[in-house]
């Protein structure tokens, strides 16, 4: 019997504590070539406004596509700018087990990855945060990223004064300005739907880690080229160099693959600034659904 599952249903059952392992070793297998997965296939419905994309994996353990709409036009409305629906298969017979909501998935595994490789690259003493955005990225971060660090102080700083204030008030952080935000920071994240470059690789200090989530088009940018030149990590090589307009518009040479840090293979020295520049792969969407179904199967 195939299951159907709400975000609901979804929530009771998936954790970060469970999620964040799990994304180390479906990237592990994704760069050792033990996943067949295409590039996102993402129909512009009308630019910068409505996107609908089509993202299948097939791997040891589960097979399935996500269906996802992203709606940039959707900020503020009271709608995700994410929806999606994951269908799953067992990859050995074909048989359909789970028709599941995707939104929810789609935001945690999203930080549940920057929250793994920030416990591999960033400094040894990950006390300052930085959020830069305010929105369900943000918040998801800051989630994912307590269940591996112990921050002392949690910035944030969003184009919208009074969204960052309501955040700091809500999640226990400060609002501050840009550039005070960045600046001495451990950690950085940057969670926006920019078109131009403003976080500046000036303001980082030696040492730090960013993960660079948002603005995942191949002509929309979030860091500049100083900020480029760090050590760069990407979830796919290929899917970033298609989509991420940060690493095409800076040319910026890609040290790693997160799979590889994962499995040991490419590890940066630990006084290396990173960046990771993420933007989101079906292999996570197939092994965290995959983690969804178990879990509630097995009551």
């Amino acid at each position: 019997m195939t299951l159907t599952l709400s975000e609901t249903d979804i929530a009771k059952v998936l954790t970060y504590e469970r999620l964040i392992p799990a994304m180390e070793k479906a990237l592990a297998e994704f760069s050792a070539g033990r996943v067949i997965q295409p590039v996102r296939n993402l129909l512009a419905v009308e630019e910068g406004k409505r996107f609908f994309g089509i993202m299948p994996a097939v791997t040891a353990d589960a097979m399935g596509a996500k269906l996802v709409c992203f709606y940039p036009k959707n900020a503020g409305t009271g709608m995700p700018t994410h929806l999606a629906m994951i269908m799953l298969f067992e990859p050995e017979t074909g048989q359909p087990l789970a028709f599941m909501d995707g939104r929810l998935i789609t935001e945690m595994r999203t930080a549940a990855v920057s929250a793994a490789l920030t416990k591999h690259l960033a400094p040894e003493k990950r006390r300052v945060l930085a959020l830069l955005g305010s929105g369900v990225q943000a918040e998801a971060h800051l989630q994912a990223l307590r269940c591996v660090c112990r921050f002392d102080e949690v910035r944030v700083w969003s184009r919208t004064r009074h969204h960052a204030e309501r955040f700091a008030g809500r999640l226990g952080a400060q609002a501050m300005a840009l550039e005070p935000a960045v600046r001495d920071a451990d950690v950085i994240v940057t969670a926006t739907s920019a078109t131009e470059p403003f976080l500046q690789g000036a303001w980082l200090k030696p040492g730090a880690h960013v993960n660079a989530v948002g603005s995942a088009r191949p002509t929309w940018r979030e860091l500049d080229d100083d900020a480029m030149r760090n050590t760069l990590i990407v979830d796919s090589r290929e899917g970033a160099l298609k989509e991420a307009g940060d690493v095409i518009m800076s040319k910026a040479a890609i040290f790693a693959e997160a799979g590889e840090v994962f499995a040991g293979s490419r590890v940066p020295p630990d006084s290396q600034t990173t960046v990771f520049k993420s933007v989101g792969i079906a292999v996570e969407d197939i092994a965290a659904a995959r983690l969804v179904y178990d879990a509630i199967a097995a009551d």
